[in-house]
């Protein structure tokens, strides 16, 4: 996940969920994305605690301290010269979708908006996949008024690579039960 943030940044690209968000407000203040993207899902580890358990809250706090600490790491450790924007995008979506399907797959997610919209499902019947997708489309409402065109198209190029890999390898079938 942190190496897909990293290309994101580095090319000026957003994605959707608390990623997406904190991708943008680091942009616009010029604080780090790691700190950023922590606090944007700390309200939401309550809901986590409450509504799904406490394994994955602590799974799920971890991951996102991982995520948030390795992109401190990574400018000092890698660094990238110059990226084709569609093939950054579609590498960014690939790399991000495998890391957040590996953090599914061990009972953990990155936060935020999955816990929101699994809350709000089990609460009000409101569908979570529906949840996701108008937090997804404000935050790129919000991109268009900050990246030029050409960002945002390629910023939802890389979103739509990283739900496919999700979509596609995402089964409970293949899951080993511990």
């Amino acid at each position: 996940m942190a190496l897909g943030i990293a290309l994101l940044q580095h090319l000026g690209f957003v994605t959707g969920q608390t990623a997406g968000l904190a991708l943008l407000i680091a942009r616009a203040t010029g604080l780090d994305f790691g700190p950023v993207f922590f606090a944007v899902n700390v309200p939401f580890y309550w809901l986590a605690l409450s509504r799904i358990g406490r394994a994955f809250t602590v799974k799920t706090v971890l991951g996102v301290a991982l995520v948030s600490g390795f992109s401190l790491i990574q400018p000092h450790v890698l660094r990238f010269g110059e990226v084709d924007p569609l093939v950054g995008a579609i590498l960014a979506g690939i790399v991000s979708g495998a890391g957040l399907l590996a953090l599914f797959r061990h009972g953990a997610s990155l936060g935020g908006v999955g816990v929101l919209g699994f809350y709000l499902q089990d609460r009000f019947g409101f569908r979570a996949g529906w949840t996701q997708m108008a937090v997804d489309l404000a935050i790129f409402g919000i991109a268009i008024l900050v990246l030029d065109p050409w960002s945002v198209f390629y910023s939802l190029i890389g979103a739509a690579v990283l739900n496919a890999v999700i979509a596609i390898n995402h089964r409970r079938d293949r899951y080993v039960a511990m």
